[in-house]
């Protein structure tokens, strides 16, 4: 059975594009969208879970959302983790409710979430190298096997450059876009 399987170096990196444009849809450019807080984790019970685990997230007004955390024992660490997020946001905690008002985009604050959006990218690009790298360690594996010749890796190396390539200039082009989008240019 050869180590190399291009398909799953294709599922693999259209995971990291996908990944990507998950983190940029929390992104907002100063509406409230309960997608704003998909990427907070919080730490309960020993374990780090997504907001959406421990809380139900609403968005009662244009401008603010509502965090409605189910055990009241989470409610310290629900709050620590969304200002902890880099998201800007300072939740008003009122009992088991946490009300978290939209601030205005400033320049400032469009600044530095083009600056978020553009680790977001690169955390996928890296993440798209890391597939590469298995890849090209996996052909390597391969030819030792005498799975294929030195020919067929090369060939197979040039495939999985151009995957890469292609996988990158998709991540580039997500986070240009959603930059421009939160620049507002």
């Amino acid at each position: 059975m050869p180590a190399y399987d291009k398909s799953d170096l294709e599922r693999r990196m259209a995971g990291a594009v996908e990944a990507l444009k998950h983190d940029l849809v929390g992104l907002r450019t100063g509406r409230a969208s309960t997608t704003l807080l998909d990427p907070v984790t919080v730490e309960v019970y020993g374990a780090q879970m997504p907001i959406n685990q421990v809380a139900s997230v609403s968005a009662p007004e244009p401008r603010m959302l509502s965090v409605q955390v189910w055990d009241k024992s989470n409610v310290g660490p629900v709050d620590k983790a969304i200002r902890s997020a880099g998201l800007g946001l300072n939740p008003i905690v009122d009992g088991q409710t946490l009300r978290l008002p939209i601030p205005d985009l400033t320049e400032e604050r469009r600044k530095e979430l083009a600056k978020l959006a553009n680790q977001y990218a690169e955390k996928a690009r890296i993440a798209a190298r890391n597939v590469r790298r298995d890849g090209m360690d996996s052909l390597k594996t391969d030819e030792k096997k005498g799975v294929f010749g030195e020919d067929d890796r090369k060939r197979h190396e040039g495939e999985v450059q151009k995957l890469t390539d292609a996988t990158i200039a998709d991540i580039d082009a997500a986070a240009a876009a959603k930059e421009k989008e939160i620049l507002g240019k």
